[in-house]
């Protein structure tokens, strides 16, 4: 079945010949049709153009479905390519912990943090953590979230890091969102091996990762290489042995130090590094020609009142953004990417041509789905948002709790808001 959408205000972020990212002073360019139409067939996008090339609507079968978009624009749904949105409970009270003045080191070296979701989830049904993942996954998917990375992380042994990756999977079978399933166990260093951290690293090699692979749970290996947690020496081991059961790495790196996750991260063709806070001449140069996404988390930063990563450095000097929620329940309790958007704006002084294809197209390459997904191309799968009547594309960033986003529709259909459908 056919979708026309037409008398688009502006059709945003297309692409004639698709890429895989964008990049340096390319980020400041989004290519938009004004007054424009969109043609979805079943799942995909059918064609696109200028209100003059559309055509005519008996045309398109006679079950076609029409939208008249007057005064609304359409953009590509956002990919959120990195999150830790299966947890369980939240974590408020160390909110007030941060209030009063904490670090995010100290909460953690007090059985707070990873440490407390950890109990939480262990305690936690399996049927229960699904609900409560659901409920956020449709509360993502209703401010325009079309794809989403979900990290593990929360488990630290087998069976609970298991857990998680289940649930993951029965999101994947159960909405409409693209889901990338990435398995962390070096989150952080469970209670019963301090000062064992080599024979927990152990485990992970030679029990976890085995398991996870053979029951095909996930995507990704990731490692929280920084301070205070996991050395550039452990994740060398963790990658390698993820590698050779098919899990292209992804980093979290440099949020509190200059770890050396970034350059491990590209020596192993990282998908992507992500946080990024600490970031300088040797991490930009690592950067420079490599496959691997630099990947900023805003709402993380906002949240925990850290400095912010040096964007435009990195994008003079070449290099491509992409920029995700990080949505846990410890240091960025919101999966908002529409809040990206205006924090990239706000805080990183980021045009909002950039921030969008860092939420977009960039954040799709970081979760290896830039070939069907973040921009507005023919074939590629029909994700997209329309917006209320908005004045400009300014308007998106600006207007910070504002709620632009009237409806959304992700493989072709409709899973959020309310549009006319007239047949």
């Amino acid at each position: 079945m056919r979708t026309l959408i037409h008398s688009i205000k502006k059709l945003i972020q297309i692409e004639d010949q698709p890429r895989q990212w964008v990049a340096g002073k390319d980020m400041a360019s989004l290519k938009c049709i004004d007054n424009a139409f969109i043609v979805l067939n079943d799942s995909k996008i059918e064609d696109f153009g200028a209100m003059p090339q559309m055509p005519a609507p008996e045309t398109l079968g006679a079950d076609a479905q029409i939208i008249d978009a007057t005064g609304r624009m359409v953009m590509p749904a956002f990919c959120d390519s990195h999150t830790h949105l299966v947890y369980a409970g939240s974590r408020e009270i160390e909110y007030i912990d941060k209030i009063r003045g904490l670090s995010y080191e100290e909460i953690a070296k007090r059985g707070g943090g990873i440490l407390n979701s950890a109990k939480l989830l262990a305690q936690t049904s399996e049927d229960e953590l699904y609900n409560q993942a659901l409920s956020r996954a449709y509360e993502i998917m209703g401010r325009g979230t079309g794809a989403v990375e979900i990290k593990s992380g929360y488990g630290l042994d087998l069976e609970n890091e298991l857990k998680m990756l289940r649930v993951i999977r029965r999101l994947q079978q159960t909405t409409p969102l693209t889901i990338k399933a990435t398995f962390l166990p070096a989150h952080a260093l469970p209670e019963e091996f301090k000062g064992r951290q080599t024979d927990y690293v152990d485990l992970i090699i030679n029990e976890m990762i085995p398991v996870v692979a053979a029951e095909g749970l996930a995507d990704y290996i990731d490692v929280f290489c920084d301070r205070g947690f996991f050395t550039v020496e452990d994740t060398e081991r963790m990658l390698m042995a993820g590698m050779k059961y098919g899990l292209r790495p992804k980093i979290h790196a440099n949020e509190l130090d200059f770890s050396g996750g970034v350059q491990v991260g590209v020596k192993y063709n990282a998908l992507s590094v992500d946080h990024l806070e600490f970031i300088g001449p040797d991490e930009i140069a690592a950067l420079s020609g490599s496959e691997t996404m630099p990947t900023v988390l805003p709402g993380a930063a906002f949240f925990l009142g850290m400095r912010e990563t040096p964007v435009h450095q990195m994008i003079e000097a070449g290099l491509p953004i992409a920029m995700a929620s990080d949505y846990n329940p410890g240091s960025s309790p919101s999966g908002d990417m529409r809040f990206v958007v205006s924090l990239a704006c706000i805080k990183y002084r980021m045009l909002p041509e950039e921030a969008i294809n860092a939420t977009t197209i960039n954040s799709a390459y970081a979760m290896g789905v830039s070939d069907t997904l973040g921009s507005i191309s023919k074939g590629k799968t029909a994700n997209i948002i329309i917006t209320k009547p908005i004045p400009s594309i300014e308007f998106i960033p600006y207007a910070y709790t504002s709620n632009f986003v009237e409806s959304v529709l992700l493989n072709g259909k409709l899973v959020a808001g309310e549009r006319v459908i007239h047949n």
